[in-house]
């Protein structure tokens, strides 16, 4: 049953447009909604530049309330992304209604891409904030006033919050019904869900660890080729070298003007997502270890502790695939 509240409504205002990410806006959406079968108090609206109806990116039509110039006074705006990639989506008309609505609003978010509508709108510029784990590298470089926070799921400074992709607008949207009305409306929303109340862990743990440039020169290939076949082998940076028939110092001088790392990086990139592969397929800590060559459990649990935060099993407990 639905609990009414006398309490003022707080208006959550998406604005939505051609193209938008459906779960971008759709989750967040579901949050508030969920929060006002218990506790909460929200009405939720949807805002389009003009008025008129958008096409998401599943293909769907959706209606809207109103325009952005009719929208009135709000508590929270929510900006989503795009399916493509910004700023294709940065338009004159997304980043007008944006601009009409932000006085407007107490507090101001951005989910996924959609941070680069409130970049463009310097309301980032001195402050931290994220995105997408695929798009932080640009959005630092394009907007070098922003403090770029990679690998955080959210981001709050004072009233204007960011969040990664997608489904971390989920982690936000339960972030705001916190602070609205508690931690146990937060958890019972959570609950209702199926979803975590709080993510162990940051973007890393579902980012592609090793996407980047490929090999240019037959040299680095060959060792690339070499650690990728069996990257349990105990190789040390001479091994390496000797296998390319170069010196260890030219080797890392390639490996760095090429893949931005050296060979001993690469190595334990490359053991990393060995392991964590393992763990996904189901094999324990200490199987995973020896298999990709870190020889113990807790060599193994330093590099998952390193790299995202938690620990193998914490995260073979919370993220491992749901195909097995």
């Amino acid at each position: 049953m639905t609990v009414t509240s006398r309490a003022k409504r707080l208006r959550i205002g998406i604005l939505v447009f051609d193209y938008v990410k459906m779960l971008d806006f759709s989750g967040p959406a579901e949050v508030f909604v969920e929060a006002n079968q218990t506790a909460g108090n929200y009405e939720v609206v949807l805002i389009s530049p003009d008025g008129k109806p958008v096409l998401t990116s599943v293909g769907a039509r959706v209606e809207v309330m109103t325009s952005a110039a009719e929208a009135g006074e709000l508590d929270t705006l929510v900006v989503p992304g795009s399916e493509s990639a910004p700023p294709s989506f940065v338009t004159p008309a997304v980043l007008e209604a944006t601009r009409l609505l932000v006085p407007r609003a107490r507090r101001v978010t951005s989910i996924c891409s959609g941070a680069f509508v409130l970049a463009a709108l310097g309301l980032f510029d001195g402050r931290r904030a994220t995105t997408h784990w695929k798009f932080t590298g640009r959005l630092a470089k394009e907007y070098p006033g922003v403090l770029v926070e990679p690998d955080s799921i959210f981001v709050r400074d004072g009233n204007v919050y960011s969040s990664a992709g997608v489904v971390a607008g989920i982690d936000l949207g339960l972030a705001l019904v916190e602070e609205d009305h508690g931690a146990d409306a937060a958890r019972r929303v959570a609950q209702s869900l199926l979803v975590y109340l709080q993510r162990a862990g940051g973007q890393s743990q579902f980012s592609a660890q090793l996407q980047g440039p490929a090999p240019r020169t037959p040299v680095v290939r060959s060792v690339v080729d070499l650690i990728q076949e069996d990257p349990a082998k105990p190789f040390t940076a001479q091994d390496l070298a000797d296998h390319a028939r170069v010196s260890v110092r030219h080797l890392a001088r390639l490996f760095r003007e090429e893949l931005d790392s050296t060979p001993m990086e690469y190595l334990a990139d490359i053991r990393f997502e060995a392991a964590r592969a393992k763990l996904d397929a189901g094999a324990t800590v200490a199987q995973a270890s020896q298999l990709a060559g870190y020889g113990n459990a807790e060599a193994l649990r330093r590099a998952f502790v390193a790299r995202l935060g938690i620990s193998p099993l914490k995260y073979q407990q919370r993220f491992r695939s749901t195909g097995r």
